[in-house]
Formats: structure tokens, sequence, C-alpha cells
């Protein structure tokens, strides 16, 4: 919601493929019968920003042991990783780590060999980038045979990395008690634990957490079990999932079942509205998806929420999605990102893109997919109302960017050392998204492309795959269009599609929404034109009774146009501030950016206001961007030594970094990395789009 810098950051580098090693493709007679491990994809990939040697090792399970000290910060435990060698002479295990991890203690054992003590092993960590290191353990040779299993226990505890976020009391919505959640995405998890931190790999895991009494854990995992006595929580997800998928909260949290297969956590303040909000919602759309894409295969479909602090709006976290309380505030986003995370079950969770470079297919697929479910559920108009705001918010990104930067590609290529969670933009969602939709008009028929997705699932269920797995399964699903070479269509190419830069090459035929969109573009139309519009035509539309959507859509073409003039700032602030102050925080940031982009004093103190109840890194950083970027600079200062005490420690950093950036960056040029947690950074660079995973 905050709008790109003019000057954006470089968010990757063109560049071509890496070279890889041996490369194995699909069909290749001299690929090794043996695989990198369940739901790999058929081409072991380079991932760079993996530094471990996933492709030697097939990891069939892993159990973590955690004991969570709220009072010093810290999980402390061990990690059991069930791996079993792929390659002959191959010694060195390679995991990804991070620096605030200590390790105490690494050893293996063979199950079943008739070593029943535990060898201690020697290990080495070595820098990788600015969000991990290698952890490189030396394996006994005598150990490691191709195909056999052995165990590796490593002790560690976990300190400030940037996948665990812990949250003093004064932080929660409740305020009397302490909370801790973990988010993975996209390279985080490293520094919850040792893993192969790659989306290509995929296994099952266990889990036993020992807390505080009063502490309640969740994890995204399929079954779980609660000792009151020993106060110890046990975790089985029973499907294979990638490391950023493993997901943890604990706190002072309660339930509510809405549904057969979902329920409501959060704090107990926060419960009653959440329940209120959602009712029995979940298992409708649940239902609507299952008939367009096939069975829900997860089980649960529980949804936790989080406070303020949570550095993203939600969380695909199989069996638990993680949301930002905030959003109750505002009922259709509410619905929008319950619904995007309900589609990540079959796009993104079940079939994973093997690589962060091709992000777009689980965001590009869920976002088509949460359309079709709000098109079966609430019709065509609000679908497309919701997609023009999308699509409005793409093009603005694209005029700040240029049609040539990159970033703009499906298939981004970047560097060692780049962040993948800068990757996180606009285009994987919504080119993703065109594209998708590029390839049902291909088919002729919705429904029949309905079909398509659904045996897509099937066929790759609990998989990772890249682009040409989808291309060629769906030339091959179709294959009159791949008799007709739509691959090759002049102008249309799918290599275009993929690698090209620019805008969508085609984008649905959205008139479906003209009933709720042309009176919005008709309200801009008077605006723009008139200084002073005749009060009883302006009368005549009636904001009170439209859409979040339409007045969103209002206030972003407005903000287009900004700075406004004096005069049209006094008549609309006289026209609809007070209609406003009542409406979701969604509606008021984009007003109070109006209001800062064309320095209107009158309604500063409704700035001041806004800033002063909410501390999410959504509804705040948007605002200090604008603010700094103007001549209210001294406001925006004054606020944050007045609230800064309620904020994150990585929103307070983020802000000051804002607000004293020249300083602020002398003072921690010797102060280790700390990367915000993944997608965190999509807030500041867009205020148009919530941000979902």
């Amino acid at each position: 919601m905050a709008e790109l810098q003019q000057t954006p950051t470089p968010l990757c580098c063109c560049r071509k493929s890496l070279p890889v090693t041996r490369p194995w493709c699909v069909g290749d007679s001299t690929r090794p019968s043996a695989v990198p491990g369940p739901g790999s994809p058929q081409c072991p990939l380079v991932d760079v920003a993996s530094a471990s040697n996933f492709s030697c090792f097939q990891l069939q399970h892993f159990h973590l042991d955690l004991r969570l000290n709220f009072a010093v910060k810290e999980m402390s435990g061990w990690l059991v990783l069930d791996l079993i060698p792929i390659q002959m002479g191959n010694h060195i295990l390679v995991l990804d780590s991070h620096p605030s991890l200590l390790i105490h203690s690494i050893d293996c054992k063979v199950p079943r060999s008739g070593q029943e003590e535990p060898v201690s092993l020697t290990y080495r960590i070595d820098p990788f980038t600015d969000y991990g290191s290698s952890l490189n353990i030396s394996l006994p040779a005598a150990a490691v045979k191709p195909g056999r299993l052995i165990e590796i226990t490593i002790r560690y505890t976990t300190t400030d990395g940037p996948a665990i976020w812990w949250l003093d009391s004064e932080l929660t919505c409740g305020q009397s008690r302490p909370l801790v959640f973990t988010q993975g995405h996209s390279v985080c998890n490293r520094s919850f634990f040792p893993c192969f931190d790659t989306p290509a790999v995929k296994s099952t895991y266990t889990a036993t957490v020992r807390v505080p009494d009063g502490v309640t854990v969740l994890m995204s995992a399929s079954r779980s079990a609660y000792s009151k006595q020993d106060r110890v929580f046990q975790f089985s997800m029973e499907f294979p999932v990638p490391s950023y998928l493993v997901a943890l909260v604990a706190g002072e949290l309660q339930h509510v079942d809405v549904g057969p297969r979902s329920r409501v956590w959060a704090e107990p303040c926060l419960l009653s509205c959440a329940v209120k909000k959602l009712g029995g919602s979940v298992e409708h759309w649940l239902g609507v998806a299952e008939d367009l894409f096939g069975p829900y295969l997860w089980g649960r479909c529980d949804i936790v929420f989080l406070p303020p602090s949570f550095p993203i709006v939600a969380m695909e976290n199989p069996c638990l999605t993680f949301i930002i309380a905030s959003i109750l505030e505002s009922s259709e986003f509410l619905l929008i990102d319950v619904i995007h995370e309900i589609a990540h079950g079959w796009f993104g969770n079940t079939v994973t893109n093997a690589t962060w470079e091709e992000m777009w297919l689980s965001e590009g697929l869920a976002t088509y997919a949460q359309r079709r479910i709000t098109t079966e559920a609430y019709g065509e108009a609000f679908t497309c109302l919701e997609t023009v705001v999308r699509l409005d918010a793409l093009h603005r990104q694209l005029r700040l960017l240029g049609d040539n930067n990159p970033v703009s590609k499906l298939q981004v290529k970047f560097e060692p050392g780049v962040n993948p969670s800068s990757l996180m933009n606009l285009f994987t969602y919504e080119k993703g998204f065109c594209f998708v939709s590029y390839l049902s008009k291909l088919c002729g028929d919705i429904h029949r492309f309905d079909h398509f997705l659904r045996d897509y699932i099937s066929k790759f269920k609990f998989k990772s795959v890249v682009a040409q797995d989808l291309i060629d399964y769906f030339l091959g699903y179709f294959p009159e269009l791949q008799g007709a070479a739509v691959a090759q269509r002049e102008g249309l190419e799918f290599e275009r599609w993929l690698s090209g830069c620019g805008p969508p090459l085609y984008e649905p035929d959205l008139s479906g929404g003209d009933p709720l969109i042309q009176p919005v573009q008709d309200l801009c139309d008077l605006w723009r034109n008139i200084e002073c519009p005749d009060l009883q035509t302006v009368t005549s539309f009636d904001l009170s009774v439209w859409s979040t959507f339409q007045i969103v859509l209002f206030l972003d073409r407005m903000l287009d146009h900004s700075p406004l003039p004096h005069g049209v700032m006094a008549n609309l602030s006289s026209c609809y501030s007070t209609l406003f102050d009542g409406l979701n925080a969604e509606v008021q940031i984009r007003w109070l950016q109006m209001v800062v982009r064309n320095t209107f004093y009158p309604d500063l103190p409704r700035v001041q206001a806004f800033l002063h109840k909410h501390t999410s890194r959504m509804y705040t950083v948007p605002l200090y961007e604008d603010l700094v970027a103007g001549v209210m600079k001294y406001v925006a200062v004054e606020i944050f030594y007045q609230t800064q005490r309620r904020m994150h420690p990585n929103l307070r950093r983020t802000i000051q970094q804002i607000l004293f950036q020249s300083s602020s960056t002398q003072s921690n040029q010797n102060a280790p990395p700390q990367q915000p947690s993944a997608k965190a950074t999509t807030t500041i660079a867009l205020r148009d789009v919530n941000v979902s995973a």
C-alpha cells in the first residue's frame, strides 16, 4: 500500500541461466534412478538461494524437539534428519543455517546397522549471504552408502534470527502475555532450524514443543496432541512440505470451531470478532474450491489471527493460515486474503514452485484460483472489480519501474546473494494471473480449464515443479492446441510470457465489472476535471453504499493524479473525510496518503491519529515514507517518538531508516544484518495491494 519509491532499489539482475553441472532432464537416459526426495522436481536444480547440497541426499523426514524460553527469547533443543545419501563418495552434508543459530553438537547414527551409539561429527560454519550461512558436516565414510538411511542429530539454540518474532506482552493484542511466531517464506527458516532451505525439497515432519504453563502452541501440521501435565505439545505433518511452510506460533490463544474442518484461533480479546467476521464462510469457500479443483488434501483448514507485528498480511502455512488481525477491519479484504490462502492449498502447497525464480507458479496460479472461487461464490462483477484494483496497481508499478525492468519478468534470474524475498512483487501475482488466464482462454472453455487444473494438481501433488512442467502438461492435455502451435503464436509466445519484460501480453475481459467500476471512473472524472464540481452532482454518487473496493479504486485513481489543486483537496475533504473516518483502514490509509502527498494541513490530525492507532507494517510504513518524501518529515519524527515503544523492533528499525537513513546506515555498518521476514518488504514497495503470501 506504499507506493514504490521513485528510484527503486534494484531487485534483481538479468542474466543467462546458471550453468548446471551434469544437467538432468525429463527423459534423459543418463539420469540416475535415485531422485533427490519425495516431491522433488524431475530435474535436479541449482538453487542459488540455498547453500545446501540438497541434490545429494533424499530427505525422508525430520523431527524437531524444542523448548521455548520467553524470558530470554530463545528456542533450544534438537533436530533429527532422516537422510538417504544418493551418490557414492559424498561425505559432506551441507545445510542452510544462519549466524543466529548456535550449534552445540552434531552426531550421526545408522539405524538397524548394529551401531547403537551415535558418533559425534565435526562441522564447520561458513558465510553464505547476508540472509544465511552454510553448515558443513563431515560424515563418517563407513556410514554413508547410497540408499542407506542415516540419522543426523543437531543440538542448537535459536537467538535473534529473521524467522522468529518474539513479542513482549505490550506488543500483543491482549497485552497480557508474550507471544512468539515464525515466518519462513522464503529463505528465513534457516534461522529456525538447519535445513535444505529450498522449495525443491519436501518432506514430512514431526515436532515436540515444551512451553511454560498457560501457553498454547500451534504448528502447520496435520495432527496435534497435548500433555497438560508435562506442558508438551506434539505435532505431525503427514504430507511432504518444503522448509518454508514449517511454522509455529505460541502464546495465549483460544479457538472456536467454525466448520467441520476449520477453527479460528486468536487471543481471547480478538476471538469473538474474528469468528463473527468469518462465520461459516471458510467451509463454504473450501467447498467451492473443491468443486473447481478437486479434494482439499490437507485435512484441517484452521486460521490464526496474529498481532499487528506480523510482517505481512497472510501466510499459507498448511493446515494453519497465519493472518494479521489488522485486516479484520475490512471484510472485503479479509475475504480476499482468506480465499487466496485457501487457494494455496492447491497451488503453492500441494504443487510448489521448485525455485524462487518462478514464484509465479504458486502466486499466479493461486491468484487465478482465488478469482475463480470468488466468481462462483460472489459473482463476476465483484471479481472483476477486485481484479481491476490489482491490475491498476500493476500498471502503476510499471510506470515507476519502466517496461524494460527485469523484475517484471515471470522467470526472474537472480545472482547469488540476492534475497528471493525481494522478488515478491505484483508481477509475481498479477502477470502470473494474466498468463494463466491466457491459457484458460486458449482452451476455449473456463470449465474445461478447471478440469485441467484439477488434473494438474492430481498429477503433480506434493511435488515441486518448474514452468516447463506446467506448459508441457498443458500442451499434452490439449493436443489440439499443441498442434496449432499456440506456444509460438506471434506476439504471445510462451517464452515471451515467461522471460519478457513489461506488461502482460494479454489481460482478461473485465467488462463484467462495469456496473461497479463505471460509477467510480465517472466520479474520478468529475473531480479531476472541475475544481469545484456541482454539489448536487457530487452527492448523486453515494459513497456510503459503495463497497470497500469501489472506494479504494476511487482513491487509488485520485492518488494517481496527485498533487491536486488545494481547492479540490478542500472540497474532497468536505465531502468525504467524515465518511472515511468511519470506514476501515484500507480506505483511511489511501485518503491519508492523499492528505500527505497534497500537503493538506487541515486533515493532518487525522494522519497523526491513524499512526497513533496502527502499529502494523502495512499501515505505518507507507505513510511514513510519504511524510518523509514531502515537507512533513517533522510530523513523522514527532509521531515516531510518541509511538515507537508500541512497535516491534523490526518495524522500529525500518522506520528509523526511513526517517534517519544516512545516520542509521552509518551507525549500523558493524551490526549483524537484520533481514525482514519474507515478503515484508512488499508492503514497503506497494501502497496498492494487500500482500498475502
